[in-house]
């Protein structure tokens, strides 16, 4: 537990070791805005009329939840509030803090709200990690306005927060930064004597910034620290130091994808996969896809994805879709990655390049709902199973119509007591003509 406020006993022991604790933090760290002035970002939310910028300048802020990914600014954005807003400021993460750390602030909260009137704002970094028992503690006191709760998290909070606790905040999504962005905030660091690196008389490539600026997907911090070390490892004996683009790319090493296996870089990645194959954009599939791959995704669970796709999407536009789905399904398995990465793309770009058709998912759940909803039909007796003894008693099977016995291996005979049309198909592909065999069938 902190408190980002200087306490005003704290003694000039406390307070030099503090410094010194400051002077080697990460460039980030030293970095980090310290008013609205110096925040990068997120202007559709703080820019000029927007919500939280109101209530901020009024000092009339609720609770709130900050979501977006690392290194977009939460935890500072935090910091910003707390010293534009008069009331009181607390921090705990919800990673190393414990219920009686959080009990411990919420009942010094209370009381100074009733010796001073003064309000407390109760920051929980990463609150997500805080299980429901445990965010139902912030409940009476969210509630009562006793703490105005600023929680930041990486998950989605619809997701990973209760729902008594969303009622009562203001969810706000925070962005990636973008390229412009990053190089401005390298920049600044780079020319900032007294936090940053404005003391190294360093020669910068501006390919340098651009590409650190590109590979850091919008997370400040991780430019910043790979601009920090490849700033310090490239100095020379005179101290001065040439941050070149190969000494960017040696700092900022191996580009990480935000793909988090149970949150939303995972379940909006396999989004975007399934909707470019259903797009036909074979191009949009083959990235998505490719970013599932390098982020460790599961080949199974990407293969069978597509299968769904070939199923639900193509349909019998192309049924030969769902073979080549199937058959990547079990070579990958078969095979395993790296090699699986192709025929995965083999079958995903077969699915995206096929034509069209939901006629059989639109088909079957209308007659789920039928089932589910409606009086259930009973089998005719003449389709009723006539191979067991007894059966001709009863009249099962009487009357029924052998369907090879006849000239084009069809006749007409009622399948249903009520007739239900649930298959509709469309004139893509290899349906078109499965639509005109019925139509020819029907009309005989």
């Amino acid at each position: 537990m902190s408190k980002f406020r200087e306490d005003p006993e704290e003694n000039l022991f406390a307070a030099a070791a503090r410094d010194e604790v400051f002077k080697t933090s990460p460039l980030s760290v030293r970095m980090r805005p310290r008013n609205f002035e110096e925040y990068i970002g997120q202007e559709h939310m703080l820019g000029p009329d927007k919500l939280l910028t109101r209530a901020i300048q009024a000092d009339r802020l609720t609770s709130l939840i900050l979501y977006g990914p690392p290194g977009t600014g939460k935890t500072t954005l935090a910091h910003c509030i707390s010293q534009k807003t008069k009331a009181f400021f607390e921090q705990i993460n919800a990673v190393s803090s414990s219920v009686d750390d959080m009990r411990k602030c919420i009942a010094a909260a209370r009381e100074r709200r009733v010796s001073s009137s003064k309000r407390t704002i109760l920051f929980i970094d990463e609150i997500h990690r805080f299980n429901k028992a445990q965010q139902d503690v912030l409940m009476p006191d969210v509630e009562s306005g006793n703490i105005i709760l600023i929680g930041a998290t990486t998950m989605n909070p619809f997701f990973s927060l209760v729902s008594p606790l969303l009622s009562r905040s203001l969810v706000f999504e925070l962005q990636s930064l973008t390229k412009t962005q990053v190089v401005a905030l390298l920049k600044r660091a780079l020319a900032d004597k007294e936090r940053g690196l404005g003391g190294i008389n360093a020669t910068v490539d501006e390919k340098a910034l651009e590409f650190l600026a590109e590979q850091c997907d919008g997370d400040a911090r991780r430019a910043l620290n790979a601009l920090e070390i490849g700033v310090l490892t490239s100095q020379k004996a005179d101290g001065s130091a040439n941050f070149t683009l190969t000494a960017a790319e040696e700092s900022i090493q191996k580009k990480q994808v935000v793909y988090d296996r149970d949150g939303d870089g995972h379940y909006d990645t396999i989004s975007a996969f399934i909707k470019s194959m259903r797009g036909s954009d074979p191009d949009a599939t083959l990235y998505w896809l490719a970013k599932m791959i390098y982020a460790g995704e599961d080949v199974r669970f990407i293969a069978r994805r597509i299968c769904i796709c070939a199923a639900e999407d193509v349909g019998l536009a192309d049924s030969q879709a769902l073979v080549v789905a199937n058959a990547a399904l079990h070579v990958s398995e078969f095979i395993g990655l790296p090699e699986a990465r192709i025929p995965l793309a083999q079958a995903a770009v077969y699915v995206a390049c096929a034509p069209k058709s939901n006629s059989i998912i639109k088909g079957i759940d209308q007659a789920l709902e039928d089932v589910k909803t409606k009086k259930v039909q009973f089998v005719p007796k003449h389709l009723k199973d006539a191979h067991y003894s007894g059966a001709e008693k009863l009249g099962h099977g009487q009357g029924y119509k052998y369907s090879h016995d006849f000239e084009g291996h069809f006749v007409k005979q009622d399948y249903m007591q009520e007739q239900v049309k649930y298959y509709e198909p469309t004139d893509q592909g290899k349906e078109k003509e499965i639509g005109e065999q019925i139509k020819k069938r029907n009309s005989g």
